[in-house]
């Protein structure tokens, strides 16, 4: 199973961005995609996630801002990024896990976004 990302960019604080990433390879079934970020000096945080059921979490720094959603038949998963911050700064990375031969859980290979005030 491969992760392919894209979607990244410069932004100005204020403006919106969308994520994708698509899994390719021998999937079963999704069980999870997740995005997390992680910017410079800090831990890899959650920003979104939606289990097989459709239910989705985000933290409160996101919410409201942020969407996740997905293409079942594409296995692929996609963030919407409105009214972004200087603090969204960071390196995004999609995170799909589910069955194949047997449960997998990859990572993409991560996407720069970069806020500016």
């Amino acid at each position: 199973v491969q992760l392919q990302a894209s979607g990244g960019g410069l932004v100005q604080a204020g403006g919106s961005l969308r994520l994708s990433c698509a899994a390719s390879g021998s999937i079963f079934a999704i069980d999870v995609m997740g995005w997390y970020r992680q910017a410079p000096g800090k831990q890899r945080e959650l920003v979104a996630r939606i289990v097989s059921g459709g239910s989705t979490n985000y933290p409160d720094s996101v919410k409201g801002r942020f969407t996740i959603s997905r293409d079942i038949a594409k296995n692929t998963v996609y963030l919407q990024m409105n009214s972004l911050k200087p603090e969204d700064t960071a390196v995004y990375y999609c995170n799909i896990a589910g069955w194949g031969r047997t449960y997998f859980d990859y990572w993409g290979q991560g996407t720069q976004v970069t806020v500016s005030s």
